[in-house]
């Protein structure tokens, strides 16, 4: 197979919020289960508590993802029907388990495991290369840096001071669709960056912005027809494509596996997926 990735590799399976079709997003059993599947890259989300701990969560709203709402001690947190990350210290974060946020998805998981903290996330990948005898790649997205920085809990410098010393093994890109606050950690890190880029943005301005410095776009699988891979490809950008998932077909597919060759097809770099085993059966495929 010639596959038309930047670099003609296969492209990566990313494990979108771990495996997290079939358990909770974000625990660490959904990261190694990815990892178990095959996929090349852990996708953790951070938010950080009130005291700047980063935690991994999809959104700072924790009552679809977290057993918060069923807790009697946490009542007085609540603000119009929503608890938020930034309101509470790390300490009655740890106190939460996850929940399968997804209608029609296994719910037998739900309220077992903790939501991990990104300082626990890392020394998991450490001791998973360690087992594996390779790195393991994590690709945090920072969620909504600027709002939580205007709430007062700017989550940037604790990302920055986390990443100065990791442990052997463990390799970090980073992905947010703020353009500042990824430069930020650009220049204090070097970390590859990747900016976030959704079907109705204006990627042909991004990438002639922000093309020197990044090292990938992940973007909207439904950009995939308007010629943003080739361009990024010229300009020596890797595309990664959300997301993938074999309850929600994209479009004009009736399988998820040929919604997914489609992307290869294309070109993409990576494919951002809810149930991993099936990107890389659908990869394989391809070979």
């Amino acid at each position: 197979m010639n596959w038309n990735t930047l670099d003609g590799s296969p492209p990566l399976i990313l494990a979108h919020r771990g495996a997290s079709g079939p358990l909770p997003e974000h625990t660490l059993v959904g990261y190694a289960l990815g990892l178990g599947q095959g996929a090349d890259v852990i996708e953790p989300d951070l938010v950080p508590s009130a005291d700047g701990v980063l935690y991994a969560r999809h959104e700072p709203a924790l009552r679809n993802s977290t057993n918060i709402s069923a807790l009697p001690e946490f009542a007085p947190y609540q603000r119009d029907g929503e608890w938020w990350s930034v309101a509470l210290r790390a300490e009655q974060l740890d106190r939460l388990r996850a929940r399968q946020p997804f209608p029609g998805r296994d719910r037998s998981f739900d309220d077992l495991h903790s939501l991990p903290r990104w300082q626990a996330i890392v020394d998991w990948a450490a001791q998973a290369a360690a087992e594996r005898g390779r790195a393991v790649t994590l690709y945090p997205e920072i969620k909504h840096p600027s709002e939580l920085a205007a709430r007062g809990v700017d989550p940037v410098p604790h990302f920055i001071e986390s990443v100065a010393a990791l442990p052997d093994g463990v390799r970090v890109w980073v992905q947010c669709f703020d353009v500042e606050p990824l430069y930020r950690v650009y220049l204090a890190t070097g970390l590859p960056c990747a900016l976030l880029i959704d079907a109705e943005d204006d990627w042909q301005t991004a990438i002639a912005a922000h093309g020197s410095w990044l090292s990938r776009l992940g973007v909207n699988k439904r950009l995939l027809e308007t010629g943003l891979v080739a361009d990024a490809h010229c300009r020596g950008l890797r595309v990664d494509a959300w997301t993938f998932r074999d309850d929600a077909l994209g479009a004009g597919f009736a399988h998820i596996a040929d919604e997914m060759q489609a992307a290869m097809r294309h070109g993409v770099d990576g494919l951002f997926c809810d149930f991993p085993a099936t990107g890389v059966a659908a990869r394989a495929q391809m070979l």
